[in-house]
């Protein structure tokens, strides 16, 4: 009995944190961003399909996820956005969420009288409109998830992340579940539009969501009150003579990625920054000379505190040296993992695995696996602490790299493929839950949106960028699948130096 006992404490004490009532909010709130990506992703593209849409237009529909790639860029708007009567009646961050919610239930409606061969254009206009608010809210959701727990609790903030990643997957998942056992129901029942009546049908699990997430408490006094403070003492010529130096630096940052990696957009987007900071510089003489009471220079005192502050708050909260290393290492950390996903079922199918086997070993037991190790995850970035665990999490993405490179040295192995999926799972998990928590600690919360959103970024970029060359690489190679896993396992080192050159000088407890 005793040794039960014991057993059940220990347990207690390494899932505990997961029995806080701020994990079942957070785990709504991940439910709530994942939910979307049903109706864009799987029931978009599977009611053109059955309209009898080709393939090439359908991939076409796609394009509309590249908003969440740059939801970035309206997060400062979100940060402040105040919406009449909602903020005040029900909190910043939920009011925004619900009015986003509102658009995609209207959107559901107007595909619910739509027939995809006459209206595409349309259907897909509503579909991006779907895609933009769910980008939108996903700003907001980030931020009242991180603001449910005090930036000193670490323990509980890698806690919330691992819930904030279940929810988003049982929100997906679940939810397409739900979605496409609906939509075959009504098919084998003879009803002809029964897209159309899903969709119906699918608005209860939105309306539902909002009913639970008007349960999530929410406080921005402190918060507004710290940005109107922030923004008075930023109303002045140095500081947009400042914020042209800030964006001067990120727009010669954003050509040289550019050149490096040929990306126009990201050239052209440094090219940007450039004239905002020389629009920046110029004004700052403007005022100097006319006053700042009037509509110009209000402008561009706006501007700056809703741009310029966000960024420079996260240099000042933590210095230059140490603000560029965590950039570095946001940057770097996940690029291995990538390359790895941008050619694993390429991979599998050259080494002779069925689409069958892909189905079981890397799907639907990634799946379930990606649940489990997330929580598991959580609970050990919880005892040891986020910068540790990122560490672990490094080394085992490079280990379990490697074991990718024993699978092609053997040959298609039903056995060596599961441990390697299940141990690349777990691994993944362990990096997700700890980078999640990691940027999560790292934002000012007085831009919790905007620094979020950007941070993250960071990360995708990274691993968009860098990733792309993947296919080059193999071709490079010669096609050797086993060198190519050894140079992604060797990929993490810079992260890790970046992170161990500033684990002592980051302003985040290492454990609470």
């Amino acid at each position: 009995m005793s040794s039960v006992s014991l057993d059940s404490n220990k347990l207690k004490n390494l899932f505990g944190a997961y029995y806080d009532r701020r994990m079942f909010r957070i785990l709504l709130l991940g439910i709530i961003s994942g939910f979307p990506w049903v109706l864009i992703g799987s029931a978009l593209s599977l009611w053109l399909k059955e309209e009898g849409l080709s393939r090439s237009t359908i991939g076409w529909a796609g394009l509309i996820f590249g908003v969440y790639a740059i939801n970035f860029l309206w997060a400062p708007i979100i940060d402040r956005l105040k919406l009449p009567f909602l903020t005040n009646k029900i909190g910043h961050r939920k009011s925004i969420i619900i009015f986003m919610q509102t658009i995609i239930l209207i959107s559901l409606i107007i595909w619910s009288t739509l027939e995809p061969t006459q209206n595409l254009a349309l259907i897909i206009g509503v579909g991006l409109a779907i895609a933009i608010s769910s980008a939108t809210q996903d700003i907001t959701i980030d931020a009242l998830r991180i603001e449910q727990i005090n930036k000193e609790e670490t323990s509980s903030m890698a806690a919330g992340a691992a819930m904030a990643v279940v929810g988003w997957w049982t929100g997906f998942k679940l939810g397409g579940f739900i979605c496409l056992e609906i939509a075959e129901r009504l098919e084998l029942s003879g009803v002809e539009n029964y897209w159309q009546i899903t969709f119906i049908f699918l608005m209860a699990i939105i309306v539902l969501s909002n009913i639970g997430l008007s349960f999530i408490p929410e406080s921005n006094k402190e918060r507004f009150q710290n940005m109107a403070n922030l923004d008075k003492s930023s109303s002045n010529i140095g500081s947009l003579i400042n914020a042209s130096y800030l964006f001067a630096a990120v727009g010669a940052l954003c050509i040289l990625i550019g050149q490096i990696f040929g990306k126009v957009w990201f050239t052209n987007g440094g090219y940007t920054f450039i004239v905002i900071a020389f629009l920046f510089y110029v004004f700052s003489f403007y005022t100097k000379k006319y006053g700042d009471n009037n509509v110009i220079s209000q402008s561009f005192f706006y501007l700056n505190n809703v741009v310029a502050n966000p960024l420079s708050s996260f240099f000042k909260n933590n210095g230059v040296k140490i603000g560029i290393a965590i950039l570095a290492f946001v940057f770097l950390f996940k690029i291995g993992e990538a390359f790895l996903g941008r050619m694993s079922l390429v991979f599998y199918k050259e080494i002779g695995f069925s689409k069958g086997d892909i189905a079981i070993f890397s799907k639907a037991l990634g799946w379930i696996t990606t649940i489990i190790f997330t929580l598991i995850g959580g609970a050990i970035a919880m005892r040891s602490g986020i910068v540790k665990t990122l560490i672990i999490a490094g080394i085992a993405m490079a280990a379990t790299n490697i074991l990718f490179s024993v699978l092609a040295w053997a040959g298609p192995s039903k056995g060596l493929f599961a441990i390697a999926v299940i141990l690349d799972d777990l691994a993944a998990a362990f990096a997700t839950v700890a980078f999640v928590a990691f940027i999560s600690l790292m934002v000012d919360r007085s831009f919790t949106a905007t620094q979020y959103a950007l941070l993250a970024s960071v990360g995708t970029a990274g691993r968009t960028l860098l990733a792309s060359s993947s296919g080059a690489m193999v071709d490079g190679l010669g096609g050797n699948w086993g060198l190519f896993f050894i140079i992604t396992a060797l990929m993490v080192i810079p992260s890790l130096i970046c992170l161990m050159l500033i684990k002592g000088k980051l302003n985040i407890p290492d454990k609470s």
